[in-house]
């Protein structure tokens, strides 16, 4: 049987796959997204971004309720109703999902539902036989969750995000490997709906990606929460039995051993690239799997793309997105292309208090030799944050010295997720702190604790 040829054929239809597909389409080029998945959404939707905030918003309510004395409400027997929470899920889930299955399935590309994998750098060999030419290809492939080289843990019974993101039942204890996002967001999860935490870092610090001043923040919050937390560790044997799972542990040079009816394996992923056939199409990766890219998407081979988590360098969504659709429009030969602009990386951890960023942090600029000015503001001391009994965290803003253009912010704390939003468009526009001040901001909003740093460096550049 003669292959069926396209121009672009995307592997994978998750974030990365299905808008390089639906941009692709859009430019006149014939398409098709194969995806062999169980379920059709992608990580994001299915087992990822929604399910992970639904539970976590669903935990904080619950965190307040339990807490509501310190804002002179009585509140009595709040705990989590877990067959509930988990069909609330569910039923969100599925309508998140729905809409991305009426978009594949809509009839802009083909949709084949199998796994691929490379014959030659021009031919893909389905897993239903079927055989397909393409002029160029996109790899979404995503990630998958990484099993460490630690004694013990390939022997034990270790759940995976997947299973936390889906119990109907609240843990009596588990142990959390890792200190990583996926890592703290559930761990402060299980703990707020009344599980045993024991969350077990291998770096000094949780959030290792983040300044060590924000990830302090965060960690103080875990540990006044009651999560018990060991950073600092080196991992030397995890066992199992019949009253649960052990982990024997390096810390501050003593041999510690803590034992939990349930084991999280939170220690990571890798690009989920093994089974594409990728060395016979000439496309190289690093030792992990992941793909190598430059900054159009190409990899080794130039016609054959990559985006996502699959190829980084940032496991993101709306960066996929981003790398997604530049892929297409390159492979179509749009002109006046401009690659993803990582400098203004944004990340958010919907811990509680959250934790976000955006544009450089003060590591890069020091290891850069970049001269900045630096001014934080804390949430201990802002009028609308103390009455909503958010304490925890600060905004810090970076400029640089001479005009005071914006070259980075982090904040930890409430909503901060949402209030880092506020410098998206200024660092776009390469705007300075005194253009972000003639702005009006509004009293007494958590948004306004913002213009405190940004009148402190103003001050600094009139002297």
């Amino acid at each position: 049987m003669k292959a069926k040829a396209y121009d672009f054929i995307c592997i994978g239809g998750g974030s990365a796959g299905f808008n390089a597909a639906r941009v692709a389409a859009g430019l006149g080029l014939k398409v098709a997204v194969i995806d062999g998945a169980k379920q059709l959404g992608g990580l994001c939707i299915l087992r990822g971004c929604m399910p992970s905030k639904t539970l976590l918003y669903t935990a904080e309510v619950l965190h307040h309720a339990r807490h509501a004395d310190r804002f002179g409400l009585k509140v009595t027997g709040a705990r989590a109703d877990m067959k509930a929470i988990h069909a609330r899920k569910k039923r969100l889930i599925a309508d998140f999902a729905s809409y991305r299955v009426s978009a594949l399935t809509g009839g802009k590309f083909d949709l084949i539902r199998a796994h691929a994998h490379f014959l030659d750098p021009h031919t893909l060999e389905l897993s239903n036989g079927q055989k397909l030419r393409g002029k160029h290809f996109l790899l979404g492939t995503g990630s998958k969750v990484s099993t460490p080289a630690i004694s013990g843990l390939r022997d034990i019974t270790c759940w995976t995000s997947d299973d936390v993101l889906d119990l109907d039942f609240v843990p009596k204890s588990v142990l959390v490997l890792g200190g990583g996002i996926v890592a703290c967001e559930l761990a402060q999860f299980l703990n707020r709906i009344g599980t045993k935490v024991t969350l077990i870092q291998r770096s000094p610090n949780i959030l290792r990606d983040h300044s060590e001043e924000a990830s302090s923040v965060v960690q103080q919050a875990f540990v006044d929460e009651g999560i018990e937390l060991f950073a600092g560790t080196q991992l030397k044997q995890l066992s199992q039995d019949k009253r649960g799972v052990t982990a024997t542990f390096l810390h501050d040079g003593k041999v510690v051993t803590r034992r939990a009816a349930h084991c999280f394996n939170a220690l990571g992923r890798e690009p989920n690239t093994a089974t594409l056939g990728l060395e016979a199409a000439g496309v190289k990766t690093r030792a992990d799997g992941q793909v190598i890219i430059n900054r159009w998407q190409q990899t080794s081979t130039p016609h054959i793309y990559a985006a996502g988590d699959c190829s980084g360098p940032h496991e993101i969504v709306h960066l996929a997105i981003a790398q997604g659709e530049l892929a297409a429009r390159h492979a179509a030969k749009v002109k006046g292309l401009k690659p993803v602009d990582f400098s203004l990386l944004l990340n958010v951890v919907f811990t509680d208090p959250q934790l976000a960023m955006i544009g450089a942090l003060e590591s890069d600029l020091d290891e850069r030799g970049v001269k900045y000015l630096r001014a934080t503001y804390p949430f201990n001391d802002h009028g609308k944050s103390i009455l909503m009994e958010a304490n925890y965290g600060y905004v810090k803003v970076l400029a640089e010295p001479k005009r005071g253009r914006i070259l980075g912010a982090e904040i930890v704390g409430k909503d901060a997720g949402e209030l880092i939003h506020c410098f998206s468009t200024p660092l776009a526009l390469r705007a300075t702190v005194r253009d972000m001040l003639r702005a009006p901001w509004y009293h007494p909003t958590l948004a306004e604790i913002i213009t405190y740093p940004l009148e402190e460096i103003a001050d600094q550049l009139k002297s």
